[in-house]
């Protein structure tokens, strides 16, 4: 190696050759998004028996620096329907316009307004994901759409950076798959379940799944946006914080150093 300070790292040409650049593939084609950056972590949602909550923090961490907190990651479409943003940001932004896009273009189009309900929304995004993924530039991103279909009882389902599609009670991305889950099961394992839950124990049980991800996932926040979205509209707030936090289950976490007892 040549070791002066000009050149640290780089072969020594006269020792190893001029280095072939060719391996480079300057000619290659464009390369887009393949390793995200600036990420959001969980969207967590449940159905209850008027309609559907979701949540979701406001940080975008830099790798695994927590940089942008003040990152809104839930948006409505159309006031009838909406969508929670996991993965990258930067793919987020660029749906987030098309969205507004394709809203002004319905509202042109239709004399009688919009004409996409939450389930043609999320049909329309699978799509574009798909049609993204196969031109092998993906838009990383999980997507949760909510609203009401066309019978006016609560849709929730969930779409990835592959196009694949899937619908539930309760649905959540990142971690939440994993933490949060597990809780909203208890209240809601099934279509049948969905019936027998308030709106007030919907928004308490996200409020929990929230305080359980901010606890155990390092890439959250105690900042965070929630949304109830039911046949009257959508009602969004994106600057909750959680309450009565304690970090009194600490000190009973065992594996991690020297244990002493």
């Amino acid at each position: 190696m040549d070791h002066r300070p000009q050149n640290w790292g780089r072969p020594r040409d006269d020792v190893y050759g001029a280095y072939d650049a060719s391996y480079m593939q300057a000619n290659g084609p464009n390369q887009h998004t393949q390793s995200p950056i600036v990420t959001g972590t969980s969207v967590v949602a449940m159905k209850f028996k008027d309609g559907v909550v979701m949540a979701a923090d406001n940080l975008a961490s830099y790798g695994s620096l927590a940089r942008f907190t003040d990152v809104k990651r839930l948006r409505t479409f159309a006031g009838t329907s909406l969508i929670g943003f996991g993965g990258d940001v930067s793919d987020m932004q660029y749906l987030d316009r098309h969205l507004t896009e394709l809203a002004i273009d319905e509202a042109y189009v239709s004399e009688a307004g919009h004409t996409l309900g939450a389930r043609n929304l999320h049909k329309y995004l699978s799509k574009l994901l798909y049609h993204r993924r196969s031109k092998f530039d993906p838009l990383w991103n999980h997507l949760l759409v909510a609203g009401l279909d066309e019978a006016g009882a609560p849709f929730l389902a969930a779409t990835d950076l592959l196009g694949t599609t899937f619908s539930s009670p309760s649905l959540a991305t990142g971690f939440g798959s994993m933490l949060a889950q597990p809780i909203m099961r208890r209240h809601v394992p099934d279509e049948k379940a969905v019936a027998g839950v308030t709106r007030e124990q919907a928004v308490e049980v996200i409020k929990e799944c929230m305080k359980v991800l901010f606890y155990r996932d390092a890439r959250s926040l105690d900042a965070y946006s929630i949304a109830v979205v039911t046949k009257d509209g959508i009602e969004l707030s994106e600057n909750e914080k959680l309450e009565n936090q304690s970090w009194a289950f600490a000190d009973r976490i065992k594996g991690y150093g020297t244990q002493t007892v």
